[in-house]
């Protein structure tokens, strides 16, 4: 299938073919292999490390699980992903900010600095704004080691990541 993410603008943000593995209650499971092709409007490039794409219903955000040697967690907050009719292409705008918690450490956020940019370059509805940042701020929390974790952050993609990885 079909993974293409614009950025606001409607430019190419990544473009790449992954793996339908299935479904669970956390929504729609994606794998894409090492070496996989993606292509965006600032050129291509190869995927280092294989990784499992976690596609929730109807929130702002996906979460991407790596096979070693890549970040444990990296989190995109985008608009609400979108499937075409029969399920084969997967669409979204990506909105800048990232969640990434590194092997064996807390998640951090990147690309604030991005995301202030194309906030102002290509005006973001207030209500836009608002909800990438609650979403970012939410993903921190939800993908922290403190306590016991939130699902599927803290464990649940062990067994997808072990199926496809």
């Amino acid at each position: 299938m079909l993974v293409d993410i614009r950025k606001y603008d409607g430019s190419l943000s990544a473009r790449w073919t992954a793996d339908r593995l299935g479904e669970d209650e956390y929504g729609v499971w994606l794998g894409t292999a090492r070496g996989v092709s993606v292509g965006s409007a600032t050129g291509g490039w190869t995927s280092r490390f294989a990784y499992v794409m976690l596609v929730p219903r109807g929130e702002w955000w996906t979460a991407t699980f790596c096979a070693a040697p890549g970040p444990e967690m990296y989190c995109d907050v985008c608009t609400v992903p979108e499937w075409n009719a029969d399920g084969t292409v997967l669409r979204m705008v990506d909105l800048d900010l990232d969640v990434v918690r590194p092997p064996g450490g807390e998640p951090r956020i990147e690309d604030e600095d991005e995301f202030a940019e194309h906030r102002a370059v290509h005006a973001y509805p207030e209500s836009v704004v608002s909800t990438a940042l609650e979403t970012c701020e939410w993903l921190v929390e939800a993908g922290s080691r403190g306590g016991d974790g939130a699902e599927p952050f803290a464990s649940a993609y062990r067994y997808w990541l072990d199926l496809f990885g």
